[in-house]
């Protein structure tokens, strides 16, 4: 199949953890011989936060880490949609796009009957901002792929759209994966950005305090804290490094012993059983997971085998402390982890998925006869030009 994508952001992660998803489902399918073309704003939020912070460098790792993977930059006032969807079997908005483009993308659907088009949810939005959502007109969409039952169910009962799948995110294991534990920097390490503070209450509680209360060494990665923020990272005995490319996760995993996860309060109270991908991608690292409430109610990990979960901070505190002082425990949790993960939750469970939904509409999913370089056209890791 020829695939369009158009999201956020293929090449910055600042903030920006739907990246991670795209990168993996894009490296799947264009593995099966699929053609990939990938579109992204020319001046995006997350890029251009990440070059005035760091320069260009990280565009240039980005291309050593990813060599198959690139994406086209465009203005949207100048995009040619009869160009660029020109022999387009499927084409997939992420929900992270500008009203004007997935508007755009709806009537164009409408006037052309010889591509399926899909709207990607992967926020709290539709609950949090409902208006926002109604305001997308997706009557001319196929359908709606949403990642998680709550976020289906929330688009069925508005009427948003008439055909709705579960889609979760999953972990890229071409690049999440288990790596050899060389020389332990630390106990702990917490990989996540601060954000609009959302969830700074459950980070002094279930990160910060028990840290401090065991004595722990270990490392924060992340952007936007604010200096209050950083001083409740020193204070807690912990290293704050700023931004990690998230290709780089897996061996930063390697050298700490273990990692928590605390959800961002959206999706603990509107959207229970949506985990973010960051659960999926510590899993299949195969490092020891300890989680601040959350409610897996679509059954897609197994709680006390997969993780624990801490309901309070001293809960978390005694959960830390057993799994640094009884390694073989901490082992066999990370172990069953990473199992659930390969088994369940990986990117390529993920593509079958997709094409699954892909015949449900009728298209004809066989790659086409293409030879593997001409689908690997552009320059890596630096958006060309539409």
């Amino acid at each position: 199949m020829h695939i369009v994508l158009f999201y956020h952001s293929l090449i910055s992660d600042w903030n920006h953890g739907n990246a991670h998803f795209l990168r993996g489902i894009a490296t799947d399918l264009l593995s099966r011989g699929h053609r990939i073309d990938i579109y992204e704003p020319r001046c995006g939020w997350s890029l251009e936060n990440l070059t005035a912070q760091h320069g260009m460098q990280p565009l240039h790792d980005f291309r050593a880490a990813f060599p198959n993977l690139t994406s086209t930059a465009y203005d949207l006032d100048s995009l040619d949609l009869d160009a660029v969807l020109d022999g387009a079997d499927l084409v997939i908005v992420h929900e992270w796009n500008e009203p004007q483009l997935i508007h755009a993308l709806g009537a164009h659907r409408q006037r052309n009957p010889h591509y399926r088009l899909l709207f990607h949810d992967t926020h709290h939005r539709s609950l949090s901002d409902s208006q926002a959502i109604a305001r997308y007109r997706l009557t001319d969409y196929d359908g709606v792929l949403a990642f998680g039952r709550t976020v289906r169910q929330r688009y069925l009962d508005q009427g948003w759209a008439a055909r709705v799948w579960v889609w979760h995110e999953a972990a890229d294991t071409t690049v999440f994966r288990p790596y050899p534990v060389g020389e332990v920097e630390g106990d702990l390490v917490w990989i996540g950005n601060w954000g609009d503070g959302e969830r700074s209450d459950q980070l002094r509680q279930f990160l910060f305090e028990p840290v401090k209360a065991l004595g722990l060494c270990g490392s924060i990665y992340g952007v936007r804290y604010p200096p209050e923020a950083l001083d409740a990272v020193a204070e807690a005995g912990l290293r704050y490094h700023g931004w990690l490319p998230n290709y780089q996760v897996p061996r930063v995993f390697a050298r700490h012993r273990l990692t928590v996860h605390v959800p961002r309060q959206p999706y603990v109270q509107a959207l229970p059983g949506i985990p973010t991908i960051r659960v999926f991608e510590a899993l299949a690292c195969g490092i020891p997971l300890v989680c601040a409430p959350w409610q897996d109610v679509e059954g897609l990990f197994t709680p006390g085998k997969d993780y624990l979960v801490a309901q309070d901070g001293e809960q978390m505190r005694r959960h830390l402390g057993y799994l640094l002082h009884e390694p073989a425990a901490a082992a066999e949790l990370a172990q069953h982890g990473l199992q659930t993960v390969r088994a369940r939750h990986t990117c390529t469970h993920r593509v079958n998925e997709l094409l699954t939904i892909c015949r449900e509409l009728g298209l004809d999913i066989a790659p086409e006869p293409v030879a593997r370089d001409e689908a690997f056209t552009g320059a890596a890791g630096v958006p060309r030009q539409a």
